[in-house]
């Protein structure tokens, strides 16, 4: 399985599988996922920090990568609910604009 890191502001790594990662539109296209002749240093170096977003943020984020993976093409009473503890939600909102999830 093709893994990539994302690296917190806080400089945490986590190592992902490349499809969960690609939920994110803003990771596919620092990837240069599906476009050979599109990629950052990012891409090549298969690792993208986010200066902005904090470790428990990017957690939070990945894990919703994983459940969005899972989920996806499933009918709605098999999907359960995936909680976001209320004293994140802002910072996860603000996240998951940036990174077009």
């Amino acid at each position: 399985v093709e893994t990539v890191k994302l690296i917190s502001s806080d400089g945490h790594t986590f190592i992902v599988d490349i499809r969960a990662a690609n939920i994110s539109g803003t990771i596919k296209s620092i990837l240069g996922s599906g476009n050979q002749h599109a990629k950052f240093a990012e891409g090549e170096e298969g690792k993208v920090v986010f200066d902005d977003i904090s470790s428990q943020i990017l957690e939070k984020v990945i894990e919703y990568f994983y459940f969005k993976l899972k989920y996806t093409n499933r009918t709605s009473e098999e999907i359960p609910e995936f909680h976001i503890e209320p004293e994140i939600a802002l910072e996860l909102l603000m996240a998951a604009n940036f990174l077009d999830t």
